[in-house]
């Protein structure tokens, strides 16, 4: 199949494009957004999300617990529109990530948690959807038309625009340089090639693993793999695996690892070692490898953003498995690009 196959790809393609255009002209609402959260001085953050969305926030989570030293919370939607409880959210910076931003439950949510007295973010590429009209701040994702049903640009752009955020309110220069310099990483790491470990992939259970932010990328990539292969993957932390999913483990397991240059590297990939030395098949984002396939990757200029570029990568060969595999990856079986729970 040819490189712009499918709308997929093409987002994919666009992903370095789409972060230089939240770059140029996301700052004023960044800024804005950075300045109530200044204000709010908030013990603790929100997050309110749903699939890819809730995974953008797994990442962030990590982000403002390593960067603000505060910690995350990620609540249940239905908590609110199922079960009709208000949150207790004065003093709380709460974060809500839709691509949509047409969800019920999430705006509901983000609604309640405003009338309790949390600062609300919302964090979408739609600018005219309920949910950024509920939130006291919006920050859009200028990712532009995303039409394939699995999200990408999205996704990043999601990423992108949390991190700046929480870049901007601790006043990290050095992290902020790295964000601005990412659309160029981007089309490097949109063009890694995965292949070896697309070949792996042939309708066998999989697991992905991660640890800290590269966690968040591991979570996506199950999601990804059973969305659009129509495959089972399983998401697990590297501090986990060894803990009881080892026992599933057989020869020729496949197995992808997301890993960071940051202070988990070297265990994760002592933990993709391990599971190769079981038999797995493993396939690691990381040179610190001995017994594991290492895989090509694109570092950026910065710990935090290095999983982001992890991510993209990872979109190419997910879209080409799909395909190989004779799967339309714009129209996964049983979904719609948006889905409204209440």
């Amino acid at each position: 199949m040819s490189e712009h196959s499918s709308k997929m790809r093409q987002e994919i393609l666009e992903i370095p494009a789409a972060v230089d255009r939240l770059l140029g002209e996301g700052e004023a609402n960044i800024q804005d957004a950075a300045h109530r959260v200044k204000q709010a001085d908030p013990r603790f953050l929100i997050t309110v999300a749903r699939g890819s969305s809730d995974h953008a926030c797994t990442y962030l989570k990590y982000a403002s617990e390593l960067l603000l030293n505060l910690p995350v919370a990620s609540v249940g939607p239905s908590v609110s529109s199922i079960y009709g409880s208000d949150l207790r959210a004065d003093g709380a910076v709460c974060l809500s990530v839709s691509q949509s931003g047409q969800s019920p439950d999430i705006v509901g949510m983000t609604r309640s948690l405003k009338a309790s007295g949390g600062t609300t973010i919302a964090i979408t590429n739609n600018t005219a959807s309920r949910l950024a009209e509920v939130a006291d701040a919006l920050l859009p994702l200028h990712a532009g038309p995303e039409l394939s049903v699995a999200a990408t640009k999205t996704f990043v752009t999601s990423l992108v625009a949390g991190l700046w955020l929480l870049a901007e309110v601790k006043g990290d220069d050095a992290l902020i340089g790295a964000i601005r310099s990412l659309p160029g990483h981007l089309e490097k790491a949109a063009l890694c090639d995965w292949s070896a470990a697309a070949e792996t992939i042939t309708g066998r259970s999989l697991f992905t693993l991660g640890r800290g932010p590269s966690y968040a990328m591991s979570n996506e990539a199950a999601l990804k793999i059973k969305e659009t292969c129509q495959i089972h993957a399983e998401s697990y932390s590297a501090a986990e695996v060894l803990h009881g999913p080892v026992s599933i483990v057989e020869e020729g397991f496949p197995t992808i690892v997301f890993a960071a240059r940051d202070a988990a590297e070297q265990a994760t990939a002592e933990a993709a070692d391990a599971l190769a030395g079981k038999g797995a098949t493993v396939f690691a984002a990381t040179d610190k490898v001995t017994r594991a396939n290492s895989l090509p990757v694109t570092r950026t200029d910065h710990w935090l953003t290095d999983p982001i570029s992890a991510i993209t990568s990872f979109y190419s060969m997910v879209e080409s498995v799909a395909c190989a595999r004779g799967i339309d990856p714009d129209a996964p079986r049983h979904l719609r690009k948006v889905t409204e729970t209440v």
